[in-house]
């Protein structure tokens, strides 16, 4: 498989990682941290590749490995939030309406990030909505990552995984948490993102 240009292995599902791939992991999770607090703190443009090497800890050689620009090392960040928006929906209560536990689920998937602080979050999704690059990545990853999604909502459903139900069920869903983030982070104010997310998820007048 490839990712960024670099052919690794994945692990097979229910299988431990081996101590190659669980390192090339923390290298790619140590460089989309780096990314994030440079992105954040110095914006898109003032932050250079040798920035992000260098406050990762890591060679140029070694960064080149792993992404093949700079915009490409937020994808671990990218893939990170439909992944988790996933696994906390599957512990949902089977019964539990699917707006209702989409929103839980986005409720809880998100306390990490909102630790983190919200004006760095909001910098983040700003620059990962405005550059075209990273806006691409970021629409791409989340389309990559929707089969992460089906499963999960054909169990809550009945609908058949792959059912045009359930395929645009989850790329409603995804769609819409990230617009509700893109428009938290562009709007301001003290009004918390899960509370725009509800908003947005309302509106989509879920039934099941």
């Amino acid at each position: 498989m490839t990712k960024n240009g670099e052919q690794y292995e994945e692990a097979a599902p229910g299988r431990r990682p081996s101590l190659t791939e669980r390192r090339k992991e923390a290298t790619r999770q140590e460089i989309a941290d780096a990314a994030v607090a440079l992105f954040s703190t110095r914006g898109y443009a003032a932050t250079t590749v040798e920035d992000i090497a260098r406050d990762a800890g890591i060679s140029l050689r070694t960064f080149y490995r792993y992404c093949q620009a700079k915009e490409d090392a937020l994808t671990p960040v990218m893939a990170a939030g439909v992944g988790e928006l996933a696994r906390h929906l599957a512990r949902r209560p089977a019964d539990e309406p699917v707006a209702e536990a989409v929103q839980a689920a986005f409720v809880s998937s998100t306390a990490e990030p909102r630790r983190a602080g919200v004006a760095q979050m909001r910098r983040l999704i700003r620059v990962m909505s405005e550059v075209p690059a990273v806006r691409t990545r970021w629409r791409a990853a989340a389309h990559d990552l929707r089969g992460q999604l089906l499963p999960v909502l054909a169990a809550r459903t009945g609908e058949d995984v792959d059912s045009l139900e359930n395929v645009l069920l989850a790329s409603v869903l995804i769609e819409t948490v990230t617009v509700a983030l893109e428009h938290w982070a562009a709007a301001g104010g003290d009004e918390e993102f899960t509370e725009v997310s509800a908003r947005a998820l309302a509106l989509l007048r879920l039934e099941g």
